[in-house]
Protein backbone atom coordinates (compact mmCIF):
# COMPACT_ATOMS: atom_id res chain seq x y z
CA UNK A 1 0.00 0.00 0.00
CA UNK A 2 2.72 2.60 1.07
CA UNK A 3 4.76 1.70 -1.93
CA UNK A 4 1.49 2.46 -4.49
CA UNK A 5 1.00 5.26 -2.47
CA UNK A 6 4.40 6.73 -3.09
CA UNK A 7 4.53 5.61 -6.78
CA UNK A 8 1.04 7.73 -7.10
CA UNK A 9 2.89 10.82 -5.64
CA UNK A 10 5.49 10.55 -7.46
CA UNK A 11 3.78 10.33 -11.06
CA UNK A 12 1.89 13.68 -10.02
CA UNK A 13 5.52 15.09 -8.85
CA UNK A 14 6.60 14.23 -12.30
CA UNK A 15 3.39 16.09 -13.98
CA UNK A 16 4.25 18.68 -11.38
CA UNK A 17 7.70 19.38 -12.50
CA UNK A 18 7.50 19.47 -15.79
CA UNK A 19 4.46 22.32 -15.68
CA UNK A 20 6.93 24.07 -13.48
CA UNK A 21 10.13 23.95 -16.27
CA UNK A 22 7.42 25.19 -18.96
CA UNK A 23 5.85 27.85 -16.51
CA UNK A 24 6.51 30.68 -18.92
CA UNK A 25 5.61 28.81 -21.83
CA UNK A 26 2.00 28.17 -20.47
CA UNK A 27 2.19 32.00 -19.73
CA UNK A 28 2.13 32.77 -22.96
CA UNK A 29 -0.69 30.49 -23.74
CA UNK A 30 -2.70 32.20 -21.27
CA UNK A 31 -2.31 29.76 -18.03
CA UNK A 32 -1.33 32.99 -15.57
CA UNK A 33 -1.43 30.79 -12.23
CA UNK A 34 0.71 28.17 -10.56
CA UNK A 35 -0.61 24.69 -11.57
CA UNK A 36 -0.76 22.70 -8.42
CA UNK A 37 0.09 18.87 -7.52
CA UNK A 38 -3.52 17.98 -7.52
CA UNK A 39 -5.22 20.27 -10.40
CA UNK A 40 -5.00 16.96 -12.93
CA UNK A 41 -6.40 14.63 -10.67
CA UNK A 42 -9.25 17.32 -9.09
CA UNK A 43 -10.41 17.75 -13.13
CA UNK A 44 -10.54 14.11 -13.91
CA UNK A 45 -12.73 13.49 -10.72
CA UNK A 46 -14.84 16.38 -11.16
CA UNK A 47 -15.62 16.29 -15.03
CA UNK A 48 -17.90 13.86 -16.49
CA UNK A 49 -16.08 11.27 -18.15
CA UNK A 50 -18.45 10.65 -21.21
CA UNK A 51 -17.09 14.22 -22.60
CA UNK A 52 -14.39 12.48 -23.40
CA UNK A 53 -16.01 9.17 -24.49
CA UNK A 54 -18.63 11.39 -26.71
CA UNK A 55 -15.51 13.32 -28.19
CA UNK A 56 -13.49 10.32 -28.98
CA UNK A 57 -16.15 8.70 -30.81
CA UNK A 58 -16.24 11.76 -33.27
CA UNK A 59 -12.65 11.21 -34.07
CA UNK A 60 -13.25 7.90 -34.58
CA UNK A 61 -15.79 8.33 -37.23
CA UNK A 62 -13.76 10.90 -38.40
CA UNK A 63 -10.17 8.40 -39.17
CA UNK A 64 -12.63 5.26 -39.93
CA UNK A 65 -13.95 7.41 -43.11
CA UNK A 66 -10.53 8.87 -43.96
CA UNK A 67 -8.92 5.24 -43.60
CA UNK A 68 -11.95 3.71 -45.42
CA UNK A 69 -10.07 2.56 -48.61
CA UNK A 70 -6.62 1.62 -46.74
CA UNK A 71 -5.63 -2.10 -46.53
CA UNK A 72 -6.33 -4.74 -43.22
CA UNK A 73 -3.09 -6.63 -44.51
CA UNK A 74 -5.26 -9.24 -45.82
CA UNK A 75 -6.23 -9.38 -49.33
CA UNK A 76 -9.97 -8.53 -48.33
CA UNK A 77 -12.81 -6.58 -49.95
CA UNK A 78 -15.42 -7.41 -47.01
CA UNK A 79 -14.33 -5.28 -43.12
CA UNK A 80 -11.84 -7.19 -40.90
CA UNK A 81 -12.22 -6.47 -37.13
CA UNK A 82 -10.34 -7.76 -34.32
CA UNK A 83 -11.76 -8.16 -31.00
CA UNK A 84 -9.90 -8.79 -27.73
CA UNK A 85 -9.50 -7.25 -24.05
CA UNK A 86 -6.68 -6.03 -22.30
CA UNK A 87 -6.64 -6.04 -17.91
CA UNK A 88 -5.71 -2.78 -16.51
CA UNK A 89 -4.10 -3.64 -13.15
CA UNK A 90 -4.84 -1.30 -10.22
CA UNK A 91 -3.91 -1.00 -6.72
CA UNK A 92 -7.07 -2.01 -4.21
CA UNK A 93 -6.14 0.17 -1.72
CA UNK A 94 -6.20 3.26 -3.89
CA UNK A 95 -8.97 1.56 -6.04
CA UNK A 96 -11.58 -0.03 -3.56
CA UNK A 97 -14.24 0.11 -5.85
CA UNK A 98 -12.28 -2.09 -8.77
CA UNK A 99 -11.90 -5.19 -6.89
CA UNK A 100 -11.01 -7.88 -9.20
CA UNK A 101 -9.06 -10.29 -6.68
CA UNK A 102 -8.68 -10.69 -3.01
CA UNK A 103 -5.42 -7.75 -3.05
CA UNK A 104 -6.04 -6.59 -6.42
CA UNK A 105 -7.80 -4.17 -8.13
CA UNK A 106 -8.09 -3.74 -12.39
CA UNK A 107 -10.78 -2.70 -14.61
CA UNK A 108 -10.50 -4.47 -18.56
CA UNK A 109 -10.56 -2.73 -21.73
CA UNK A 110 -12.40 -4.61 -24.44
CA UNK A 111 -11.70 -3.28 -28.51
CA UNK A 112 -12.96 -3.82 -31.50
CA UNK A 113 -10.34 -2.63 -33.93
CA UNK A 114 -10.93 -1.72 -37.66
CA UNK A 115 -7.54 -3.48 -39.19
CA UNK A 116 -7.96 -0.93 -42.30
CA UNK A 117 -5.77 1.98 -40.64
CA UNK A 118 -6.04 0.15 -36.95
CA UNK A 119 -8.67 2.17 -35.67
CA UNK A 120 -10.92 1.14 -32.58
CA UNK A 121 -14.36 1.49 -33.58
CA UNK A 122 -16.15 0.13 -30.49
CA UNK A 123 -14.48 0.72 -26.85
CA UNK A 124 -15.78 -0.78 -23.77
CA UNK A 125 -14.47 -0.51 -20.24
CA UNK A 126 -15.53 -2.60 -17.43
CA UNK A 127 -15.30 -4.24 -14.33
CA UNK A 128 -12.48 -6.50 -13.99
CA UNK A 129 -14.27 -9.56 -13.10
CA UNK A 130 -16.31 -9.13 -16.97
CA UNK A 131 -15.39 -11.90 -18.67
CA UNK A 132 -14.42 -11.08 -22.19
CA UNK A 133 -17.14 -13.33 -24.01
CA UNK A 134 -19.93 -10.95 -22.74
CA UNK A 135 -19.04 -8.45 -24.80
CA UNK A 136 -20.45 -10.45 -27.98
CA UNK A 137 -23.81 -9.73 -26.32
CA UNK A 138 -23.32 -5.88 -27.08
CA UNK A 139 -22.03 -5.42 -30.50
CA UNK A 140 -23.71 -5.09 -33.49
CA UNK A 141 -22.63 -7.16 -36.68
CA UNK A 142 -21.70 -6.07 -39.94
CA UNK A 143 -23.45 -8.43 -42.60
CA UNK A 144 -20.00 -9.75 -44.46
CA UNK A 145 -17.56 -8.94 -42.49
CA UNK A 146 -15.16 -10.81 -40.48
CA UNK A 147 -14.18 -10.75 -36.65
CA UNK A 148 -11.19 -11.91 -35.63
CA UNK A 149 -11.59 -13.43 -31.68
CA UNK A 150 -8.97 -15.64 -29.42
CA UNK A 151 -10.04 -18.93 -27.73
CA UNK A 152 -11.57 -16.51 -24.83
CA UNK A 153 -14.65 -15.71 -26.97
CA UNK A 154 -15.40 -19.65 -28.13
CA UNK A 155 -19.15 -19.67 -27.12
CA UNK A 156 -21.15 -21.22 -29.95
CA UNK A 157 -24.65 -19.85 -28.54
CA UNK A 158 -22.88 -16.52 -29.51
CA UNK A 159 -20.42 -17.59 -32.14
CA UNK A 160 -24.18 -18.54 -33.92
CA UNK A 161 -25.66 -14.94 -33.44
CA UNK A 162 -22.28 -13.97 -35.52
CA UNK A 163 -23.33 -16.33 -38.19
CA UNK A 164 -27.28 -15.17 -38.08
CA UNK A 165 -26.37 -11.92 -39.08
CA UNK A 166 -24.91 -13.00 -42.32
CA UNK A 167 -20.93 -11.97 -40.86
CA UNK A 168 -17.87 -14.11 -40.57
CA UNK A 169 -15.79 -15.12 -37.48
CA UNK A 170 -11.99 -16.66 -37.10
CA UNK A 171 -11.18 -18.24 -33.74
CA UNK A 172 -9.42 -21.21 -32.41
CA UNK A 173 -10.59 -24.25 -31.17
CA UNK A 174 -10.27 -25.66 -27.10
CA UNK A 175 -8.34 -28.72 -26.86
CA UNK A 176 -11.12 -30.74 -25.87
CA UNK A 177 -13.18 -29.43 -28.72
CA UNK A 178 -15.26 -32.29 -29.91
CA UNK A 179 -16.93 -32.83 -33.51
CA UNK A 180 -18.20 -35.24 -36.34
CA UNK A 181 -16.14 -34.83 -39.47
CA UNK A 182 -18.97 -34.36 -42.32
CA UNK A 183 -15.61 -34.56 -45.46
CA UNK A 184 -12.19 -32.79 -46.48
CA UNK A 185 -10.67 -30.61 -48.91
CA UNK A 186 -7.76 -31.39 -50.37
CA UNK A 187 -4.90 -29.17 -49.16
CA UNK A 188 -1.22 -28.40 -50.15
CA UNK A 189 0.75 -29.59 -47.46
CA UNK A 190 3.47 -27.20 -48.12
CA UNK A 191 1.91 -24.36 -47.50
CA UNK A 192 1.92 -25.74 -43.68
CA UNK A 193 -2.15 -26.62 -43.95
CA UNK A 194 -2.89 -29.98 -42.38
CA UNK A 195 -6.11 -30.45 -43.20
CA UNK A 196 -9.13 -28.20 -44.18
CA UNK A 197 -12.34 -30.06 -42.99
CA UNK A 198 -16.41 -29.36 -42.51
CA UNK A 199 -17.63 -30.17 -39.16
CA UNK A 200 -20.99 -30.46 -36.93
CA UNK A 201 -20.93 -30.89 -33.40
CA UNK A 202 -21.35 -33.23 -30.98
CA UNK A 203 -24.10 -33.63 -28.49
CA UNK A 204 -27.41 -32.24 -28.04
CA UNK A 205 -26.99 -29.27 -26.16
CA UNK A 206 -23.95 -28.53 -28.53
CA UNK A 207 -26.03 -29.14 -31.78
CA UNK A 208 -28.69 -27.06 -30.05
CA UNK A 209 -25.96 -24.07 -29.55
CA UNK A 210 -24.80 -24.32 -33.24
CA UNK A 211 -26.58 -26.00 -35.32
CA UNK A 212 -24.85 -25.44 -38.76
CA UNK A 213 -21.56 -26.54 -39.88
CA UNK A 214 -18.46 -25.57 -39.16
CA UNK A 215 -15.21 -25.06 -40.73
CA UNK A 216 -12.24 -27.21 -39.12
CA UNK A 217 -8.70 -26.30 -40.71
CA UNK A 218 -5.44 -27.68 -39.03
CA UNK A 219 -2.22 -25.58 -39.50
CA UNK A 220 1.31 -25.65 -38.82
CA UNK A 221 2.86 -22.15 -38.06
CA UNK A 222 7.01 -22.78 -39.32
CA UNK A 223 7.86 -20.16 -36.96
CA UNK A 224 7.01 -21.21 -33.42
CA UNK A 225 6.74 -25.36 -35.31
CA UNK A 226 2.67 -25.03 -33.21
CA UNK A 227 -0.22 -26.72 -34.54
CA UNK A 228 -3.20 -24.62 -34.53
CA UNK A 229 -6.78 -25.31 -34.89
CA UNK A 230 -9.16 -22.52 -36.29
CA UNK A 231 -13.08 -22.80 -36.43
CA UNK A 232 -14.93 -20.65 -39.02
CA UNK A 233 -18.12 -20.44 -40.71
CA UNK A 234 -16.93 -19.44 -43.89
CA UNK A 235 -16.44 -21.98 -46.35
CA UNK A 236 -15.18 -19.95 -49.31
CA UNK A 237 -12.02 -18.42 -48.75
CA UNK A 238 -8.82 -20.86 -49.40
CA UNK A 239 -7.71 -22.41 -46.03
CA UNK A 240 -4.41 -20.24 -46.12
CA UNK A 241 -5.90 -16.92 -45.65
CA UNK A 242 -8.13 -17.99 -42.88
CA UNK A 243 -4.91 -18.64 -41.11
CA UNK A 244 -3.98 -15.10 -42.36
CA UNK A 245 -6.69 -13.46 -40.47
CA UNK A 246 -6.21 -15.10 -37.53
CA UNK A 247 -2.71 -13.68 -37.35
CA UNK A 248 -4.07 -10.45 -37.78
CA UNK A 249 -5.37 -10.49 -34.72
CA UNK A 250 -1.98 -9.15 -33.45
CA UNK A 251 -2.77 -5.90 -34.33
CA UNK A 252 -4.74 -5.30 -31.65
CA UNK A 253 -2.16 -6.53 -29.32
CA UNK A 254 -0.34 -4.02 -30.54
CA UNK A 255 -2.97 -1.49 -29.93
CA UNK A 256 -3.08 -2.07 -26.48
CA UNK A 257 0.55 -2.51 -25.76
CA UNK A 258 0.66 1.15 -27.59
CA UNK A 259 -1.96 2.50 -25.65
CA UNK A 260 -0.67 1.41 -22.27
CA UNK A 261 3.14 1.80 -22.68
CA UNK A 262 2.93 5.15 -24.64
CA UNK A 263 0.22 6.99 -23.51
CA UNK A 264 0.83 5.84 -19.96
CA UNK A 265 -3.06 5.33 -18.89
CA UNK A 266 -1.18 2.81 -15.88
CA UNK A 267 -0.32 6.58 -13.96
CA UNK A 268 -3.65 7.92 -13.06
CA UNK A 269 -4.29 10.82 -11.40
CA UNK A 270 -7.12 10.49 -9.44
CA UNK A 271 -8.37 7.58 -7.56
CA UNK A 272 -12.31 7.91 -8.49
CA UNK A 273 -13.98 5.78 -11.28
CA UNK A 274 -14.74 8.88 -13.19
CA UNK A 275 -11.02 9.96 -13.11
CA UNK A 276 -9.67 6.51 -14.62
CA UNK A 277 -12.12 6.42 -17.52
CA UNK A 278 -11.37 10.01 -18.44
CA UNK A 279 -7.54 9.55 -18.50
CA UNK A 280 -8.37 6.50 -20.87
CA UNK A 281 -11.03 7.71 -22.73
CA UNK A 282 -8.59 11.38 -23.67
CA UNK A 283 -5.67 8.79 -24.17
CA UNK A 284 -7.54 6.85 -26.63
CA UNK A 285 -8.77 10.45 -27.85
CA UNK A 286 -4.80 11.02 -28.43
CA UNK A 287 -4.23 8.26 -30.15
CA UNK A 288 -6.74 8.52 -32.99
CA UNK A 289 -5.90 12.17 -33.54
CA UNK A 290 -2.60 10.98 -34.26
CA UNK A 291 -3.89 8.16 -36.91
CA UNK A 292 -6.20 11.18 -38.16
CA UNK A 293 -2.90 13.61 -38.43
CA UNK A 294 -0.75 11.07 -40.37
CA UNK A 295 -3.81 10.40 -42.89
CA UNK A 296 -4.58 14.07 -43.48
CA UNK A 297 -0.68 15.13 -43.59
CA UNK A 298 0.24 11.76 -45.31
CA UNK A 299 3.07 11.10 -42.92
CA UNK A 300 4.82 7.90 -43.61
CA UNK A 301 6.33 7.52 -39.78
CA UNK A 302 4.56 5.12 -37.44
CA UNK A 303 1.82 6.55 -35.03
CA UNK A 304 4.11 5.98 -32.32
CA UNK A 305 7.12 7.82 -33.59
CA UNK A 306 5.05 11.25 -34.45
CA UNK A 307 3.59 10.83 -30.76
CA UNK A 308 7.14 10.80 -29.60
CA UNK A 309 8.12 13.73 -31.96
CA UNK A 310 4.71 15.57 -30.22
CA UNK A 311 5.50 15.14 -27.04
CA UNK A 312 8.72 16.71 -27.13
CA UNK A 313 8.04 19.58 -29.39
CA UNK A 314 4.68 20.83 -27.76
CA UNK A 315 5.28 23.99 -26.55
CA UNK A 316 7.34 24.70 -29.08
CA UNK A 317 6.36 27.28 -31.79
CA UNK A 318 7.28 24.82 -34.61
CA UNK A 319 5.04 24.40 -37.91
CA UNK A 320 3.47 20.50 -37.36
CA UNK A 321 5.00 19.19 -40.85
CA UNK A 322 8.45 20.41 -40.15
CA UNK A 323 8.44 18.65 -36.54
CA UNK A 324 6.99 15.61 -37.95
CA UNK A 325 9.43 15.43 -40.74
CA UNK A 326 12.15 15.32 -37.94
CA UNK A 327 14.85 12.29 -38.83
CA UNK A 328 16.48 12.13 -35.63
CA UNK A 329 13.58 10.92 -33.53
CA UNK A 330 13.45 6.83 -33.84
CA UNK A 331 10.58 4.35 -32.78
CA UNK A 332 11.24 2.07 -29.55
CA UNK A 333 8.51 -0.58 -31.08
CA UNK A 334 10.42 -3.72 -32.04
CA UNK A 335 10.31 -3.56 -36.08
CA UNK A 336 8.63 -6.87 -35.95
CA UNK A 337 6.46 -8.60 -32.65
CA UNK A 338 7.53 -11.47 -30.87
CA UNK A 339 5.33 -14.11 -32.72
CA UNK A 340 5.79 -16.79 -30.13
CA UNK A 341 2.59 -16.09 -28.09
CA UNK A 342 0.98 -14.89 -31.79
CA UNK A 343 -1.90 -17.45 -31.91
CA UNK A 344 -2.50 -17.57 -27.37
Amino acid sequence: MAFAQLTFRESLRDIEACLRAHQSKLYHMGIRGRVSRNTLANANSVRDWRIYEDFTHVLISIARDLYLGESSGVDLVQSIYALDATTIDLCLSLFPWAKFRKHKGAVKLHTLLDLRGNIPTVIIITHGKIHEVNIIDQLVFEAGAFYIMDRGYLDFPRLHKIHAASAFFVTRAKKNFKFKRLYSQPVDRSTGIICDQTVTLVGFYSQKDYPDKLRRIRYLDSNTNRRLVFLTNNFTLPPLVIAQLYRSRWQVELFFKWIKQHLRIKKFYGTSENALKTQIWIAISVYVLVAIVKKRLRIDGSLYRILQILSVTLFEKTPMLQALSLQEYESEMPDAPNQLTLFD
